[in-house]
């Protein structure tokens, strides 16, 4: 592990800022010591109700927001032998969505799915006169699950490190 706390594998690769890194399933630890623990046994990716974990590169799991959202249920973390999950408690990781400028509302096209399923409600809606309601999104209300994006018709919607 390198002193920024960056795989070798990013190293290798030269992202040493560790940007690049793909999202672990929740509560992973910080990447380098992730995959340090993690022995790609995919056992996490079989307790995942959601189905929202896949196998990535060098085996090791990665969530596929296109599959749908995390619940936080805890299944993944369970089902890890190695350590490499932490326990469960706390925040599950620091993902924010954000929407893009393209946005099918933006064209004037009437879409609110992306509200629709988003339980904490951190996505709603401000009616504006002339055209339709454009999502706002409340970042402190948002929790990273991802149900967002995977129902984005145009694909608007990414998750970011917050």
């Amino acid at each position: 592990m390198s002193a920024r706390g960056i795989s070798r594998l990013q190293f290798l690769r030269g992202d040493f800022t560790g940007r690049a890194a793909p999202q672990r399933p929740p509560w992973a630890l910080p990447e380098a010591r992730f995959t340090e623990l993690c022995d790609g046994c995919g056992d996490c990716i079989g307790a995942c109700p959601e189905g929202i974990l896949v196998s990535g590169r060098g085996g090791f799991p990665q969530v596929d927001f296109g599959r749908g959202g995390c619940t936080f249920c805890g299944e993944c973390v369970q089902a890890c032998g190695t350590g490499a999950l932490a326990d469960g408690s706390g925040r599950a990781w620091s993902l924010k969505a954000y929407i893009d400028e393209t946005c099918v509302t933006n064209r004037g096209v009437e879409c609110r799915s992306c509200g629709d399923h988003c339980d904490p409600l951190a996505i709603r809606f401000r009616p504006r006169a002339g055209s339709v309601a454009r999502p706002m999104l409340d970042q402190a209300q948002c929790t990273g699950c991802g149900s967002c994006q995977s129902v984005c018709p145009a694909g608007s919607i990414q998750m970011h490190r917050g």
